[in-house]
């Protein structure tokens, strides 16, 4: 089948071949006739998410959907890129404005074709009686809320439990490592701090909802939509994370390395990751990426593999201001009063007359809150008002590096999000590497806020030879899951990088499984990426050893768990009882016990913390085992029956792909999978407490053959295309539920081979 468009813009004929799984082999003969294609072909299959992704991010919403999105808006707003805006472009790649400027260009080109009905509306715009809006170049670079940023709203968390002398709690909520000091070096009344901040720095970056209610709401009540409840507004707090490990050809059977990296994220319909072939002069360039950007962020071109993780750095600020006691609007810094700068920002809202709301900003970055009485603003700084820090989008150097040495040079304009970089190459070189924007504060860690007033101030980011990189180990792999991975020398004090990581069960397994294998092919690191043994089981398991319980449901649920293999099985009874023990019974009553009042702050509590205050005196504890323990294998009985030989983990712990438009649809939703694992393994599957939903976990899985490209994996889910229309709307997800992958064809024979969909594209018409 061929299909052939006139594209205004393009200047030479250029073609887009779809394969059997849906993945755009994009050619062209120049770039900027290859980025013209491919935000076109984003267009083509994600017209609606990246729309309403754009209108997120631009603060614009409320013109579409009315009231009830006015407080998104401006919160969104308060975080834009407002900078100086050739540094911006000159930030990520010398020719990363031309090539915006022809990715958004490619995606008007789409909407212009719908216009001339050559093309279908998305059924979510007729749905909802909206409209896709044109890009501008700016608008690629400017927004930032998609990016994944840290630690403002924990300094936020941390002050309010300190204040409220629950430091054991907030040790709970956040494992801290190293656990250094942490002081008020600011001398900060704590006490003055809002919680409410967290829920406006949370509406920043969250996704959109729908809901009658919400799409009904009236100006009057239109700030009702700035908190986080059971309406939908916000994004599940659930734990984010990646795996990205790479063997060097001395560790694997066929003498090449191969690189895996699965980065986790809040899972979609359609999907946050896109994968793409970009192939022109100069470039051939094969992965996934998010649709709203050009290039891409991890796969490989036809020298070098690279994958990522987060690398939890603190890029992020809260500072406390005394304000003029005669003018609320100016602050003190340093020996006087400095004016906030004032914007004022219009926003349409659908239904009701247009808004305008004043934004204030510090120079530090924009006021969050303020109390004209106490005399206190709050301001937060972040990497996100750096030029340069549009998320992942120095991947526009860095995909085309031929080796290592352009690889590391290249992400010196990788700021944002801060990075585990994985890398191999088919001279069979390996390596990793942090990368990103990554604050140099003197005097103070970031811990908690300081004043406003100029005595902590970041002296620029540390530079990008001071960062730690592996090269060739002599371990033959290196890998990350999130965990603190900074040298054991490391000068913390001197050079604080962060002390908020993800629990490190993942990396732990990862390790330990990579140690054990002398030979590894592609086949094992599938394994490893689907991998489900629980780290925290295994803990607990030494833990129940020495517990004996009175209880009759405690003493049965012991025994269970004891003979239990320690994996979460979606067919497992064992794992379907540790998982509501350990999520919804023994965490939350653990936490229960910390803290009265601010239990929302802590959720669940961070795994590490958790087990580490269980293993220091597991006695203490037993009492909450014997309670919770019962409880759990009570709440089993009422989810699954009343024989323990029909339990199953996947009964509760399932995947339904649900459209935020059409929600209750079956002919939109995709699913329900059972699923193993959970947010500690290495195949990361972790679920809401109150329905079992799985919420977040592997977004794309990638294993790479390096030189042997076409050997290479990938899978995605639930598809490729946003398009319900589309053959690849849903057709990945049963695979990507099992555990399976599918074939990421990189020569031209195994892609035309493959392909099942051609179109042309040409200039248009004169």
């Amino acid at each position: 089948m061929t299909t052939t468009f006139h594209l205004k813009g393009l200047q030479q004929k250029a073609r887009i071949l779809i394969d059997r799984w849906g993945i755009p082999h994009i050619r062209a003969e120049t770039a900027s006739d290859l980025f013209l294609a491919q935000g076109f072909n984003a267009a083509r299959d994600r017209l609606w998410q990246i729309d309403l992704w754009r209108k997120r991010g631009l603060g614009r919403l409320s013109a579409d959907f009315g009231p009830g999105y006015l407080a998104q808006d401006k919160a969104a707003r308060l975080f834009l890129y407002r900078g100086d805006m050739d540094a911006e472009w000159r930030s990520y790649a010398e020719d990363a404005k031309a090539i915006c400027t022809s990715f958004t260009a490619g995606i008007n080109a789409f909407i212009d074709a719908i216009d001339r009905k050559e093309a279908q509306l998305p059924p979510e715009f007729t749905e909802m009686g909206t409209r896709p809006e044109r890009w501008t170049p700016e608008d690629v670079v400017r927004i930032r809320s998609h990016g994944l940023t840290a630690n403002a709203q924990s300094e936020i968390a941390r002050a309010v439990l300190l204040a409220a002398g629950e430091d054991d709690a907030d040790r709970l909520r956040q494992h801290r490592e190293p656990d250094l000091p942490i002081g008020n070096p600011g001398r900060i009344d704590l006490g003055s701090i809002p919680e409410q901040i967290i829920d406006l720095l949370k509406l920043a970056s969250a996704p959109v909802s729908f809901s009658k209610e919400r799409l009904a709401a009236s100006l009057d009540d239109a700030w009702r939509w700035s908190t986080f409840d059971d309406s939908g507004i916000t994004r599940n707090e659930a734990p984010q994370g990646s795996n990205s490990w790479v063997v060097h050809g001395t560790r694997t059977k066929s003498g090449r390395p191969i690189l895996a990296s699965d980065p986790h994220r809040s899972l979609a319909l359609p999907s946050l990751r896109y994968l793409a072939h970009l192939s022109a002069p100069g470039i051939d360039v094969i992965g996934a990426g998010e649709p709203c950007l050009p290039g891409i962020s991890i796969g490989h071109n036809d020298r070098i593999a690279f994958g990522l993780t987060i690398f939890d750095a603190d890029q992020e600020d809260v500072y406390v201001y005394e304000t003029d006691p005669l003018n609320p609007a100016a602050y003190r810094y340093g020996d006087g009063w400095e004016a906030m700068t004032r914007v004022v920002e219009r926003f349409d809202v659908k239904g009701a007359v247009a808004q305008e709301h004043t934004l204030l900003f510090t120079r530090h970055g924009p006021v969050v809150f303020a109390d004209p009485v106490k005399k206190i603003a709050i301001a937060v700084r972040s990497v996100w008002a750096e030029p340069g820090s549009a998320p992942y989008l120095a991947s526009l150097t860095t995909m085309r590096a031929r080796n290592f040495t352009e690889f590391d040079e290249g992400l010196a304009r990788w700021k944002t999000p801060s990075v585990n970089k994985t890398f191999a190459d088919v001279d069979g070189h390996i390596a990793w590497t942090p990368a990103g924007y990554v604050p140099r504060r003197s005097g103070w860690n970031g811990m908690l806020p300081v004043p406003g007033a100029g005595r902590f101030e970041w002296d620029g980011q540390l530079d990008r030879a001071e960062l730690p990189r592996i090269v060739d180990p002599d371990q033959g792999f290196v890998a990350t899951a999130n965990e603190f991975n900074l040298p054991a020398d490391w000068d913390h004090a001197a050079k604080p990088v962060g002390f908020e990581w993800t629990e490190s069960a993942r990396a732990v397994r990862i390790k330990d499984v990579l140690e054990k294998i002398p030979a590894h092919e592609l086949k094992d690191s599938q394994a490893l990426q689907t991998d489900i043994f629980s780290v925290p089981g295994d803990r607990l398991h030494r833990l129940l050893m020495e517990f004996h319980p009175e209880h009759l449901d405690a003493k049965e649920a012991r025994s269970m768990l004891l003979v239990w293999d320690k994996k979460m099985s979606p067919d497992s009874a064992g794992a379907a009882l540790f998982g509501l023990w350990w999520s919804a019974h023994l965490r939350p009553a653990l936490v229960a016990g910390l803290t009265s009042s601010h239990a929302g702050l802590i959720a669940n509590g961070h795994g590490d913390a958790v087990l580490v205050m269980l293993e220091a005196q597991p006695s203490k504890f037993f009492p909450l085992f014997e309670n919770t323990l019962a409880a759990a294998l009570r709440d089993a009985r009422d989810r699954l029956g009343r024989e323990p030989a029909a339990w199953r983990w996947g009964d509760i712990h399932q995947m339904l792909f649900q459209h935020a438009v059409f929600p209750t649809s079956h002919g939109f939703n995709v699913g329900p999978f059972p699923l193993g694992g959970d947010a500690s393994t290495p195949m990361h599957a972790s679920s809401r407490l109150a329905d079992g939903r799985v919420t977040h976990g592997a977004s794309v899985r990638l294993v790479l053959d390096v030189g042997d490209w076409d050997k290479s994996l990938w899978i995605n889910a639930p598809g490729q295309s946003g398009d319900p229309a589309s053959p690849h709307y849903a057709d990945l997800a049963p695979v990507w539920a099992k555990g399976d992958y599918v074939p990421l064809l990189f020569s031209s024979g195994a892609i035309e081979a493959a392909t099942e969909m051609v179109i042309e594209l040409v200039p248009a018409r004169r």
